[in-house]
């Protein structure tokens, strides 16, 4: 069965985890101490003895190009053919998002690899293929092709024991694809209280005005002002775990052929879709991390979030929405380990 066919076939608790070399482990694993999130998805047990396996997390502070590519190399080795480069490439001028330049020497890296978008579901300068083509040319993203994903229509993911969907609709040419990078620039999020890796895939690879329905739990009515019912939007718990299922099609459908990146730098309460409304970031940039686990990447990213300085604001924004919902869900729909090893690798980046 080909993966098209495939496709249409079918805790609470606090918890302080010290990120610190043990007696005789090797060398490189991170010295962070981190607080962990109050609700988690999944517990750092970094220089700890535990049985059975744990998901791997590079991380390094050095925020530029040659630390992405190292980091990319480091959880690739299943990375193959055609490669989707999915990223948030903003709206108009946004000042906030992953640089082209930062980002054009990881593309020139990875073969055969495309940068992938999504339209959007409200009005704004992505909401037609013709706009977010615009969009993507003052934003910069210039140097290689942009393949606008529902662009020519959706396909029907399956969400196998999900929570509230059976299939999210993505966008159409995504099923053209081996692999998929998940490129993410974490930072808050007006609904889910933050964007990380689940969020850039769940929402980011859904078709605009199909599966982004889907997640938001809209599936008709008018877009603002004349939607009525537009305020009615589930939210909290129900929309995370809308995001989780959505997710989970993803990476059920990628399987091994999919790798996780989050650059951890100004990071706003603000999602990238609020583009020059998007508020000033008032944390500290923190680094890079990179996983093959959706779960231990977004979980870890959160975790440096609580242990950073001056963070009052980004945790503010992500227990105001329940945003850590996110890492509960991913971890009873099995979507990554239940434990995580932090690994530094900012001497080596």
């Amino acid at each position: 069965m080909n993966r098209r066919d495939f496709i249409k076939a079918t805790s609470a608790a606090t918890l302080t985890a010290m990120a610190m070399n043990a007696p005789g482990a090797e060398a490189g694993r991170s010295a962070l101490i981190s607080r962990q999130a109050p609700v988690v998805g999944c517990e750092n047990v970094t220089g700890r003895k535990v049985r059975g396996t744990r998901a791997k997390v590079f991380f390094t502070r050095k925020i530029n190009a040659e630390s992405l590519i190292a980091l990319y190399d480091r959880v690739s080795q299943s990375i193959y053919g055609k490669v989707a480069v999915k990223l948030h490439t903003g709206e108009p001028k946004g000042p906030n998002i992953i640089p082209p330049a930062m980002a054009r020497p990881l593309l020139e890296h990875i073969p055969e690899s495309t940068i992938v978008e999504t339209n959007t579901m409200y009005d704004g300068g992505r909401y037609t293929t013709a706009g977010h083509r615009k969009t993507l040319k003052i934003n910069g993203w210039t140097f290689c092709p942009v393949d606008i994903l529902d662009e020519e229509g959706d396909v029907s993911f399956p969400v196998r024991r999900g929570f509230h969907l059976k299939e999210v609709a993505m966008g159409g040419h995504l099923a053209n694809y081996d692999s998929l990078v998940v490129l993410t620039h974490f930072k808050g999020h007006a609904m889910g209280g933050f964007g990380g890796s689940l969020k850039n895939i769940a929402i980011g690879c859904a078709s605009g005005q199909g599966g982004k329905r889907q997640v938001h739990g809209y599936p008709t009515g008018d877009m603002p002002p004349a939607g009525a019912d537009w305020g009615k939007m589930p939210d909290k718990e129900t929309f995370m775990e809308l995001m989780a299922d959505s997710g989970k099609a993803i990476c059920d459908y990628f399987g091994k052929r999919i790798v996780f990146l989050n650059v951890m730098r100004r990071m706003s309460v603000s999602c990238d879709c609020e583009g020059v409304a998007a508020l000033e970031p008032t944390i500290p940039d923190i680094g890079i991390l990179a996983s093959t686990d959706i779960l231990a990447i977004d979980q870890a990213s959160v975790d440096l979030v609580y242990s950073s300085e001056s963070n009052k604001d980004l945790v503010e924004r992500i227990e105001s929405r329940h945003g850590l919902r996110q890492l509960s869900a991913m971890r009873e729909l099995k979507m990554g380990n239940s434990r995580y090893e932090l690994i530094d690798v900012t001497a080596e980046a």
